[in-house]
């Protein structure tokens, strides 16, 4: 299984890492952290000597009820992080995570290499045509409502089979423009309550019936810190444990704010094989 990056092959015979960068003033966990170019320089270089493929890169607070932005506080935000990476780090695989189309559009123009969709091609119908005409991999994940009201008493049937058929339908619509190379993420912690998460978790290994790969976003989230009594910064013992459960249930990306720990828990579990 492998997608293509901007002609460089990325193989998922072995998991891989997504650093998570957020340039926004309020992200639950380093919201305000990496505002300026010298500290987004600084753990973008951290993450990349650390083991990262990947690195995220967002400007859209998607944090339950977080401040909606417009389009072009975020292309302000997010274009001139791009362009500073890739002057420094030029061979670095940029992930953009937005759901708006011509976000997509104007990043991948400024050297970005894949397309990081929280709503799934949901939040704006030409998401998806855009992504056949750019040409690159997509990252479609599963969210109930908007980042604003995602967490108003999320209910399901059966959270499982209703997102397997989600994502059977999207991945039939990517299909259908041609777009081979896309990535699942069921959207941990989006629209989904603590239960939901830990049932996802547990049967994650049953969307490996979509033959795409899969990207887990576990990372320092409420559905570890709550039940824990704890504060996001406390739990990055929790979230190694997650990630390795995940691992263990077929996950082919760990998207992470801490690469050394999910890079080792890799390893880890590549010695199962």
């Amino acid at each position: 299984m492998t997608i293509n990056c901007k002609g460089e092959l990325i193989d998922f015979s072995s998991p891989k890492v997504m650093g998570v960068l957020n340039i926004t003033p309020d992200s639950f966990y380093d919201g305000g952290r990496f505002t300026n170019e010298k500290e987004i320089l600084y753990q973008t270089e951290k993450m990349l000597t650390e083991g990262a493929t990947f690195i995220d890169v967002g400007a859209y607070s998607s944090k339950p009820g977080a401040t909606h932005i417009s389009e072009d506080e975020e292309l302000k935000r997010i274009i001139p992080a791009i362009t500073a990476i890739l002057k420094e780090f030029p061979k670095t695989i940029i992930s953009v995570d937005t759901f708006r189309s011509n976000v997509a559009k104007e990043t991948i123009a400024n050297g970005a290499a894949l397309i990081n969709d929280i709503s799934g091609g949901t939040l704006d119908e030409r998401m998806f045509e855009t992504v056949a005409m750019l040409q690159v991999p997509y990252i479609l994940m599963h969210m109930k409502g908007t980042p604003q009201n995602m967490q108003k008493n999320p209910t399901y049937e059966n959270i499982t089979t209703e997102l397997i058929s989600f994502f059977a339908n999207q991945i039939f619509k990517l299909h259908q423009l041609q777009i081979k190379d896309m990535v699942i993420d069921v959207g941990f912690g989006f629209g989904k309550t603590i239960e939901h998460n830990y049932e996802l978790l547990k049967n994650l290994k049953l969307f490996k019936n979509l033959d795409v790969p899969i990207l887990a976003g576990v990372s320092r989230k409420s559905m570890l810190y709550k039940p824990l009594g704890l504060s996001p910064k406390e739990v990055l013992n929790a979230t190694t444990s997650a990630n390795t459960i995940a691992l263990l249930n077929g996950a082919n990306i760990l998207r992470v704010h801490d690469v050394k720990e999910a890079v080792e828990a890799i390893n880890i579990v590549n010695l199962l094989n």
